[in-house]
């Protein structure tokens, strides 16, 4: 009996380490496997993400299309607005044009109106216009005409 005991025990020391690194490859193929599912499932994410960001960057870029055509929109209303009242400033007599420019509270409106009028009325209705406000006016069309180039 003991020399049975002695084989088994012999057995088991000499089995053991081997059915120890068979059980730690098992864990370890698990552990593979579930880290593996973990990546698939992060980089699903990410592409995700990726979809969304890239439909972020889209409508970006659509909003800044439909604010540059907003904006081009508004210029052109106020550019038309102008147009009208060199129109009417034109028409009207000089000195009283004159007035009703110094009257104004905004002189750079009243530059763009000058801008969009032929420089003969413009010139007559200057005339009439108060120093300070002749000066301010002249500042503005001459920096307007300096952004334009020319």
């Amino acid at each position: 009996m003991r020399y049975l005991a002695g084989v088994l025990a012999i057995l088991l020391i000499t089995v053991s380490p081997a059915f120890s690194q068979e059980a730690e490859k098992v864990e370890l193929q698990k552990e593979i496997k579930r880290l593996t599912a973990l990546r698939d499932e992060v980089q699903k994410l990410i592409q995700k993400n990726e979809a969304i960001l890239k439909k972020i960057e889209e409508e970006r870029k659509k909003l800044a299309e439909e604010k540059k055509a907003f904006e081009d929109e508004i210029k052109s209303v106020q550019n038309e607005r102008y147009k009208r009242l060199a129109k009417i400033f034109s028409k009207m007599d000089p000195e009283l044009a004159g007035q009703k420019i110094s009257a104004m509270d905004n002189m750079t409106e009243a530059a763009y109106i000058f801008l969009n009028m032929k420089e003969r009325y413009a010139g007559q209705i200057l005339n009439y216009v108060r120093p300070d406000k002749v000066n301010e006016i002249v500042k503005i069309m001459a920096e307007v005409k300096k952004q334009k180039g020319g």
